[in-house]
């Protein structure tokens, strides 16, 4: 979704401000704008499309002061254009505001400033707050933005610059994400730590409902925080260690590649530390083995990719631990009043942290009394905040918009917590964990395996590249992995698909199938095999060109299907993890021979912070 950057310091501006905004391409925008104070007033420039555009629009005689705020903008009030490119400025242009979520009651509140005089030159929701900081300022742009805020009814990260106070930037956040840091050259806010990176790993991750104020003085930064009533407040920093070198390339040739080849790696950090003395331990879930104990229903609350690694752990969860538990689509979650106490778990899982949706549906579970556990990769996230306890997948930063590395942490972190659900319970052993345990850690290595030759991959999918639809089927575990690899191949590729239980085909979309129409089958070892042949033998019947993923030492199914993908040999309850690697392959290798941005899917941000 948008991202915001602003800087006050020592060095030129605009040349951070573009950095910080080519970090954040990875989230997804239309247009770009950036806000540059000096001691002559603010100056603006906005363009539509890449930051690119913006950074030639920028380039010689634009203005070299040291301090402004930056923008990516994806379109939700008003279509993308620089008229609604941010930043907004109020009526005399000595407010600039950027701003990431939605005000809700945006309309009544411009009709109001509308009838006071001020006149609207956007039609975005953002540009009320320009106006309402200008209606309230008084000389002190803390105070201004303060009392804009308590006007607001919606989600918003702020920031705002005026002309009249040079060097000073002020922010503000109501579930929106605004991260502030001191750095070596002056004081940051951004939305996305990836920003902020080259310039500090020390940071504070905004509460809901607080400011701060940013300044550059005699040679340093400073940022002073306040909440809603103007009270000073001190929060704590956060550290952040992870690598920098996940935002840039290293010689692949894109991200989506680089972070699939990088899904190892995650899945043994996110396992590293948790089997203590030959028992699982999470001690940051913060539950006591008695309330784990007590727990009679668990919800998976999450959205797209996210959704499919709580289907996978849903198996798991009932297998090991006979606990029900129900996977829920985050967006409807919190209009159907679902069944929820006290001893219920709800485990919302965002590889942001930040998916307003699975906030959302956070905030009526606690309220409803129950435990929450979050699942997620941003240490200091929303999600991370608002939970009892968190589980961080280790993906480190993910820049592809098409989630790889982190499902992987996240079927990985949600297989772990099944485990410790069914330790607690006693509906697994302890040598039974172990094993599983040392099972699931082989993964990564078989990963590896899989990637070492893709040979098999690129074919099935030249193969399949000029088609206008696909049918992915499987059962049981394969029919979740089905639907990660439909999702992956629509979001990348442009190529339809679908992903349907091998047994409804003949339910309907057996209809579909003519000749040299592509079936993708999950045809791994596993109690439903013989019943998924059957489904291929079904499609090969009807013309079907079957892509099958089975397992090393499979000759039978070789028959069956015209491309065999084959991957190492895994326990069922694991195969998910395993059977994702080559339909993510699949997916990207078919969105290049399309000629595809795999990287920047149309219409696709990263994460989505409005409903």
């Amino acid at each position: 979704m948008c991202g915001i950057i602003g800087y006050t310091g020592s060095l030129v501006a605009k040349d951070v401000l573009i950095s910080g905004l080519k970090r954040m391409e990875y989230r997804g925008y239309d247009s770009a704008g950036v806000a540059v104070q000096d001691g002559e007033g603010l100056h603006l420039a906005h363009r539509v499309g890449k930051v690119a555009n913006l950074e030639e629009a920028v380039s010689g005689g634009f203005s070299q002061g040291t301090c402004g705020i930056g923008h990516t903008r994806w379109a939700t009030h008003g279509r993308p254009s620089e008229q609604n490119a941010h930043p907004h400025t109020a009526c005399a242009d000595d407010f600039a505001v950027v701003h990431n979520g939605i005000i809700e009651n945006f309309a009544a509140l411009k009709e109001e400033l509308i009838q006071a005089g001020h006149v609207f030159s956007s039609q975005t929701d953002t540009e009320v707050v320009a106006h309402l900081v200008e209606d309230a300022y008084q000389g002190d742009l803390l105070e201004a933005v303060r009392a804009a805020a308590s006007r607001l009814v919606g989600a918003y990260g702020l920031a705002v610059v005026c002309a009249a106070e040079p060097g000073v930037i002020v922010c503000a956040r109501k579930d929106s994400p605004v991260v502030v840091g001191v750095g070596k050259t002056g004081a940051l806010v951004a939305s996305d730590l990836v920003a902020l990176i080259d310039e500090t790993r020390d940071v504070v991750v905004l509460a809901d409902d607080t400011f701060a104020r940013l300044s550059y003085q005699d040679g340093r930064g400073s940022i002073r925080f306040c909440d809603a009533q103007g009270r000073e407040i001190h929060p704590e920093p956060t550290h952040v260690d992870w690598d920098i070198s996940a935002a840039k390339l290293g010689g692949y040739p894109d991200f989506m590649l680089k972070e699939i080849h990088e899904q190892p790696r995650t899945i043994r950090d996110t396992m590293a530390g948790r089997m203590v003395n030959g028992h699982l331990q999470f001690d940051e879930l913060s539950l006591s083995v008695e309330e784990l104990s007590a727990i009679d229903r668990v919800y998976i609350i999450a959205c797209g990719t996210s959704y499919h690694a709580g289907l996978v752990a849903k198996n798991l969860i009932e297998a090991w631990s006979r606990i029900p538990c129900e996977v829920e689509v985050a967006s409807e979650f919190r209009y159907r009043n679902p069944i929820v106490t006290p001893s219920t778990l709800v485990v919302a899982v965002s590889q942001s942290g930040e998916t307003a949706d699975t906030l959302a549906a956070i905030r009526d579970a606690r309220i409803k009394g129950a435990k929450v556990f979050g699942v997620t990769n941003v240490v200091g996230s929303p999600v991370a905040q608002e939970s009892d306890g968190v589980i961080y997948i280790k993906a480190n930063k993910e820049i592809s918009v098409a989630a790889t590395k982190s499902f992987l942490g996240q079927v990985v972190a949600l297989t772990l917590m099944a485990m410790l659900l069914a330790q607690v319970r006693g509906g697994l052993t302890i040598n039974q964990i172990r094993m599983l345990f040392r099972e699931l850690a082989d993964t990564a290595g078989q990963v590896e395996q899989i990637l070492a030759d893709t040979s098999a991959i690129d074919a099935a999918a030249q193969a399949c590249k000029d088609a206008a639809s696909a049918l992915f089927i499987g059962r049981g575990i394969g029919s979740t992995i089905c639907y990660e690899g439909a999702l992956k191949l629509k979001e990348i590729s442009y190529l339809h698909a679908e992903a349907y239980a091998a047994g409804e085909m003949k339910h309907g979309p057996i209809a579909l199938l003519h000749d040299g129409f592509p079936v993708i089958a999950v045809a791994t070892k596993s109690p439903t095999y013989d019943k998924v042949i059957s489904n291929i033998q079904e499609s090969k019947a009807r013309g079907a060109l079957v892509v099958a993923i089975a397992t090393e030492g499979d000759t039978e199914i070789a028959n069956h299907a015209d491309h065999v993908i084959y991957i190492p040999k895994v326990r069922d309850c694991f195969s998910a993890i395993t059977a994702s690697v080559p339909l993510q392959l699949f997916a990207r290798s078919i969105a290049i021979a399309r000629g595809c941005d795999v990287d920047h899917p149309r219409n696709l941000a990263k994460s989505v912070t409005v409903e």
